[in-house]
């Protein structure tokens, strides 16, 4: 009878175990999945933060170009003849 006692209580004490064990990685599993989810909030402003400021980037090319800068001249020029076709579209629907 002794052994099959010292059975069950080697048995309970490996549940036991198990059952810590799986509560630990719950709780691990929550904290990373909090962490995961603020890494991927940040990662979206810093995105959004970068389009901002490669957006400001670009203006300030254009402005320089139309200010006499000889660097982005050709692309100051494309952008302003994009504009003008894109005008010129708006005024063709708007005479239909």
């Amino acid at each position: 009878m002794s052994k099959i006692e010292d059975v069950v209580d080697s048995l309970e004490n490996k549940i036991s175990k198990v059952l810590h064990k799986l509560e630990v990685l719950k709780q691990t599993n929550t904290k990373l999945s909090e962490e995961l989810t603020l890494q991927q909030q940040k990662y979206i402003q810093q995105q959004e933060e970068m389009s901002s400021w490669i957006e400001k980037y670009e203006s300030l090319k254009i402005a320089n170009s139309l200010l006499g800068s000889d660097e982005n001249n050709k692309e100051t020029k494309l952008k302003i003849n994009a504009l003008i076709r894109d005008i010129d579209h708006c005024i063709a629907q708007l005479s239909e």
